[in-house]
């Protein structure tokens, strides 16, 4: 034989330099969860890799994930029952922990980069991503809250915004918002090809952020959220958002989309980010936790797959456990 493909896996350091893909701490955005107060640490039952954190202790996690390389950071709320309404106003409050709480992480980390979440279902007591009336999630009046929520993390110091909510037309409302108020320089994460998936279950335990079980309100988000049996669809709202401004574009989730991951970044020439979400995440760990998987070796080969579908950025809740284990 001429070709024998083996020759090139023979060593540990031959398979190194022919390697195509790798993962390293510059690739990673670490999401965290944080509520108001002090001195709290709860580990999410369903998330056991994660936890929420007041500020005094999220601080030092990020000073523990900033040794170990991390540089980017997602940042997601708790918000108090009395905080929420209707109009989800609490999140463009000057009084909010949480951008108060961003302004206090940039001052004492300035070199990181601090990613916002751009919804209303933190902040509203219907637990959607819009407003919610007669039954209907109402699109243009959402967009309008999204763009001043928008402007008040971008005073907070977020360094990046990340739109999550799935409103049509809200990359270029809230980009417009952005240049007015003079935060040309700040950036968009679009979450652009975001689905109305199964796999985010751990995620709103952690931010008790469901949609509430009523008969007036829509018990799902497929009305705004992708349907997961499309695929040709992502590069509508991946078009759409490039054209209006966003400077990253995101796939949701990660692991179970990982031919969007492909599709977009073949018809794209924006980063892709790709966010490894909750219920990926933990499924993964039970499965480790009942000795069915090896967890050194499947959690590093599942960030691998994403990165090698095409993902720039990956969103994971293991990324402080992926750089321990490179050490």
């Amino acid at each position: 034989m001429l070709q024998r493909p083996r020759r090139n896996r023979k060593s540990s350091s031959i398979r190194k330099m022919v390697r195509e893909n790798r993962v390293t701490a510059h690739d990673l955005i670490m999401p965290l969860f944080i509520v108001d107060g002090t001195g709290i640490e709860e580990q999410i039952p369903s998330l056991p890799m994660a936890y929420r954190r007041s500020l005094d202790m999220l601080l030092k996690e990020i000073e523990a994930c900033i040794k170990l390389g991390l540089h980017s950071f997602i940042l997601f709320p708790k918000i108090a029952k009395e905080h929420k309404n209707k109009s989800g106003s609490y999140s463009y409050d000057p009084n909010n922990f949480y951008l108060k709480a961003a302004s206090t992480i940039k001052e004492k980390f300035p070199e990181l980069t601090l990613i916002s979440d751009v919804a209303l279902d933190p902040y509203n007591v219907d637990g959607h991503d819009g407003l919610v009336m007669n039954g209907e999630i109402l699109n243009d009046e959402s967009v309008g809250i999204l763009a001043r929520m928008a402007v008040a993390q971008a005073e907070a110091g977020f360094d990046v915004i990340g739109p999550s909510d799935m409103m049509d037309g809200r990359i270029q409302a809230i980009r417009e918002a952005l240049d007015k108020a003079e935060y040309q320089d700040i950036s968009m994460m679009s979450y652009t090809a975001k689905y109305a998936s199964g796999f985010y279950g751990p995620f709103r335990d952690a931010l008790d952020s469901a949609p509430v079980l009523d008969s007036s309100i829509p018990k799902d988000k497929k009305t705004y959220q992708m349907d997961p049996a499309n695929s040709r669809e992502a590069l509508i709202e991946a078009e759409l958002d490039a054209m209006e401004g966003a400077d990253f574009l995101m796939v949701k989730p990660a692991v179970h989309y990982l031919d969007i991951i492909q599709q977009l970044k073949v018809n794209q020439l924006l980063p892709i980010a790709a966010y490894h979400v909750s219920g990926e995440c933990a499924m993964l760990a039970a499965a480790c936790e009942k000795g069915w998987l090896d967890y050194e070796t499947v959690m590093p080969e599942t960030l691998l797959s994403i990165k090698r579908a095409g993902a720039d950025l990956i969103l994971t809740y293991y990324a402080k456990e992926f750089l321990l284990l490179q050490k």
